[in-house]
């Protein structure tokens, strides 16, 4: 890799602030795509979808607990795997804080990480990791199907993404997606994958992806 080059404060105070006039269009486009984001129409959710986690079988409904809001991760944990992927678990690792779970429900959301696996193996795997965050498993249901995280061409064309996928065999791939919850009834908003995925550290990130968005006043 090329490395930088030396110069003096003057010069590069002079190449930082031509850098902030790009950092500051960046921002500043990215405020609008989440306020567009935060607009997008929901769709009620009218599935009964079953989980299995700590407390027993629970519905979508049921993992709101007493929040308006649920983000739910989709980690990559396959049923015929021993373990999720290393890089959905180096995610969860960063985001594995009580902290970040409790100044989530503060701002009215619960987070949940889903994974295709049986619950077993998932807690066995918690168990290993000093994992306590809420992490179920939709195995036997549809979930991961109807969301686009499990892209089996079995089923018929795969797609991944919002767009036809080059996988041949069936397989598990990340992503976020976010509900809203008015009463009892649910409400699919937004989900994100690949790439979309990245902002796994930072609360502002997550709530970015909700309705409510962050809460404290301003204009996100």
């Amino acid at each position: 890799m090329t490395r930088p080059d030396v110069v003096t404060r003057e010069d590069w105070l002079k190449a930082r602030t031509d850098l902030l006039t790009q950092e500051k269009a960046l921002t500043r486009a990215t405020d609008e795509v989440t306020l567009a984001r935060r607009a997008l129409p929901m769709v009620r959710i009218t599935k009964e979808y079953a989980f299995e986690g700590p407390h027993g079988k629970q519905t979508l409904r049921d993992l709101f607990d007493d929040s308006e809001q649920l983000l739910v991760y989709h980690a990559m944990f396959d049923p015929k795997w021993d373990e999720a992927c290393p890089g959905c678990s180096a995610g969860m690792d960063e985001t594995s804080a009580p902290a970040m779970t409790a100044n989530l429900k503060a701002k009215n959301t619960e987070y949940v990480r889903i994974s295709r696996a049986p619950y077993d193996k998932i807690a066995k795997m918690a168990k290993q990791r000093g994992w306590t965050f809420k992490w179920v498993s939709s195995y036997g249901s549809d979930f991961n199907d109807d969301f686009g995280v499990t892209v089996d061409p079995t089923r018929g064309e795969p797609r991944y993404n919002y767009a036809p996928s080059p996988h041949t065999e069936p397989t598990e791939l990340p992503g976020f997606s976010s509900f809203l919850r008015e009463g009892d009834d649910v409400f699919h908003t937004y989900s994100a994958y690949a790439r979309g995925t990245e902002p796994h550290g930072g609360i502002d990130h997550l709530l970015d992806l909700t309705v409510l968005g962050r809460q404290d006043g301003s204009r996100l």
